[in-house]
């Protein structure tokens, strides 16, 4: 069960900061709240997978979850641009976080 919390904890996460970009720098009222009730909802659910997981596993999970998912949000809402050393880096986080869970 503490996978799917720290799933859960990782997609929240990609929410709120997300949202945050949204919000223009908290002018917009909807975009600005959800940050703060996804921070809290990731900040929950991460807390709730560190009673099996450790710290380190865990921790690096969450924010790769976030790096990954917040540049390939970048890129599909916000029309950023990823250049080659970006892709082959967030490669290399995606497989980190493979060898956290299969190895950890």
């Amino acid at each position: 069960m503490e996978w799917v919390y720290l799933l859960i904890a990782g997609v929240t996460e990609v929410v709120w900061a997300v949202a945050m970009k949204f919000s223009e720098g908290f002018t917009k009222l909807l975009p600005s709240a959800i940050p703060v009730v996804g921070y809290i909802v990731s900040a929950v659910f991460l807390s709730l997978a560190l009673r099996k997981l450790p710290l380190g596993t865990a921790y690096a999970i969450w924010t790769g979850f976030g790096i990954i998912g917040t540049s390939l949000l970048g890129v599909l809402l916000f029309r950023e641009t990823l250049n080659f050393a970006h892709i082959v880096c967030i490669v290399m986080i995606a497989g980190g976080i493979a060898g956290l869970k299969l190895l950890g």
